[in-house]
């Protein structure tokens, strides 16, 4: 896959970076990404990968841009209030970096479409704030035999996890939990939700160029307020109803030329 001088001049920090290099690099061409949720985290993620040169961003999210994301939502501005999040968020990332395609679906990702969805990727991004949404793409990924990299912010503190066949999300999490909180009812600061999406474009890019160790079957916990982290394994639950006893996943970049 050839770059132009273009990007040669755009990727150069990653092309002297001795885990990323040309053939990372490369593999940040070819991949083709989905994020579910272009809100708060949806935002850096998108952002952060985009300009990393993942050549292909399918982002799913059905609602429009409301003053009250712009605290956190900082792919958004006041000109794009009442219009859809991910035609906002198309324009954004094509302005940053137009070597990238960008594939907007306003929809909601749900039991019916996840699997559909989930197919045609190499890796997944969930930076959604709804459970149900949550179970249907960790679902999508167990059947279909795709990567997941989640994250959740409330109040002060973010979570992220990357889960490849077992143990999944649902290990983690198995029912929705009776107090479940969203920041529209608890809030949360807006700069968390930089941490937390980069985070995970962290993540995303490390699986996609096969560098380093992953968060895989593991997960990570940041307090805001003490700025202390701690990461905590995740354990395989038999009797999981989406992974019960699969084995693990290659990962996203493994087997990649």
């Amino acid at each position: 896959m050839e770059f132009s001088d273009a990007e040669v001049e755009r990727y150069a920090r990653h092309l002297v970076l001795r885990e990323v290099g040309g053939p990372g690099q490369q593999k940040l061409k070819a991949a083709r990404v989905l994020v579910v949720g272009a809100g708060g985290l949806g935002a850096p993620v998108s952002l952060y990968l985009a300009a990393a040169g993942v050549g292909t961003l399918v982002l799913a999210d059905p609602d429009q841009v409301d003053r009250s994301n712009l605290q956190r939502q900082v792919l958004y501005t006041e000109g794009h209030i009442g219009r859809p999040k991910v035609d906002s968020a198309a324009e954004q990332l094509l302005s940053l970096n137009p070597h990238v395609h960008i594939e907007p679906l306003q929809t909601a990702v749900t039991g019916q479409n996840a699997r559909e969805l989930v197919k045609g990727v190499d890796l997944v991004l969930d930076g959604t704030d709804d459970f149900a949404t949550r179970f249907a793409v960790s679902a999508a990924c167990v059947a279909e035999g795709k990567t997941l990299v989640t994250g959740a912010i409330g109040r002060w503190t973010g979570q992220v996890g990357v889960f490849a066949g077992t143990p999944c999300y649902r290990c983690l999490v198995p029912e929705i939990p009776p107090d479940a909180e969203t920041c529209q009812a608890v809030g949360v600061v807006g700069a968390l939700a930089g941490v937390i999406g980069s985070m995970m474009a962290l993540e995303a890019i490390k699986l996609i160029t096969g560098a380093g160790e992953p968060l895989l079957g593991r997960l990570l916990i940041y307090d805001g307020l003490s700025g202390q982290t701690r990461t905590v394994k995740v354990g395989a639950d038999p009797e999981c109803p989406d992974c019960g006893a699969c084995p693990p996943l290659p990962l996203a970049g493994e087997g990649r030329g």
